[in-house]
């Protein structure tokens, strides 16, 4: 195959955040709550909170720099090893910090 692919990764630590929270959770949520109220409801009393999307989420997760880099077309089925050797050579891998995870992979003729 001819071309090159534009491989987006990120690299992911031991004590990384990702957690999804329902929006039911969090407007259960007695904190979260009185702090929507009290910042748009100021003054009114007998206020609930509720949604209408039973599968409206929020995800809460550690914001991470994401790196690039170039790979033929042809080296497709070695992507994930190639993107550690990408890592690796940069010195982006430490100690809690040795995962790579692929977030974007595109094609260019």
């Amino acid at each position: 195959m001819n071309g090159m692919i534009t491989v987006t990764y990120k690299i992911l630590c031991n004590a990384d955040l990702n957690k999804k929270i329902s929006m039911q959770e969090l407007l259960s949520n007695e904190k979260v709550s009185k702090a929507i109220k009290s910042e748009f409801a100021k003054g009114v009393r007998n206020i609930s909170l509720f949604s209408n999307d039973n599968d409206a989420s929020i995800y809460v997760e550690t914001e991470k720099k994401l790196h690039t880099f170039e790979v033929s077309k042809d080296d497709f089925a070695d992507i994930l090893v190639l993107a550690e050797e990408d890592a690796s050579s940069k010195k982006l891998l430490k100690k809690d910090c040795e995962r790579v995870e692929l977030v974007d992979i595109q094609t260019a003729s």
